[in-house]
């Protein structure tokens, strides 16, 4: 069982992942609910869409990394070979945030606190060298995903978790979207304007290589 303090940080991240307005598998579940389906099937497309690493599986590949640059020393050096080798750092930028992501503060405040309480401090530190990279030579800000990857690692939840834990804080926020898209329903159908090339040659299927 955990302790009290452990019980509030998992409580908070919880509450900090709940809604988050029209991200992917929130308007995955929009997009299927308007159609009439039911409630499950509007919940497993988000959860669908949720299962990304662009999405919800961030936090798993930050901690990933993290497990992969092991001691503190070894962070400015790995994050500066990713950066020139163009790799994507999970966990950075957002579509809708410009500054930092306001639920990013609490998080990383509570990583630094289970890092003290639990003796061992090497991914928060490990973190605030990356941040501090990524802002400064990005200038990206880091995003809810980053914190709460070592939050949940020193709580002892598994990495393979993560998204599945992602799903259940967000579980009250899609409902509630179902709900209101059943309540004054549209079909969501988006428009695509064609801009290809106009004059194509047209090559018969048995001359095609």
């Amino acid at each position: 069982m955990p302790d009290e303090y452990t019980a509030h940080v998992f409580d908070v991240a919880l509450v900090l992942h709940a809604d988050h307005e029209l991200n992917a598998s929130t308007f995955a579940a929009r997009v299927t609910a308007g159609t009439l389906a039911d409630m499950y099937a509007s919940i497993t497309s988000a959860i669908g869409a949720l299962s990304g690493p662009l999405h919800g599986g961030a936090n798993e590949q930050v901690m990933r990394m993290l497990l992969r640059i092991g001691e503190v020393s070894n962070a400015e050096p790995y994050i500066r070979d990713a950066v020139e080798r163009k790799e994507r750092i999970m966990g950075f930028g957002h579509r809708v945030y410009k500054t930092e992501d306001p639920r990013a503060t609490p998080l990383r405040d509570m990583s630094k606190d289970m890092g003290i309480r639990n003796g061992d401090s090497r991914w928060y530190e490990m973190s605030r060298i990356i941040e501090d990279y990524i802002k400064e030579h990005k200038g990206l800000y880091c995003n809810v995903d980053f914190y709460s990857a070592s939050v949940y690692y020193m709580m002892g939840i598994p990495i393979d978790l993560d998204t599945p834990v992602f799903a259940r804080s967000r579980i009250a926020g899609y409902t509630a979207h179902v709900l209101e898209q059943y309540s004054n329903n549209r079909l969501i159908r988006p428009r695509a304007e064609y801009v290809g090339p106009k004059v194509t040659q047209y090559i018969p299927i048995e001359q095609r290589g």
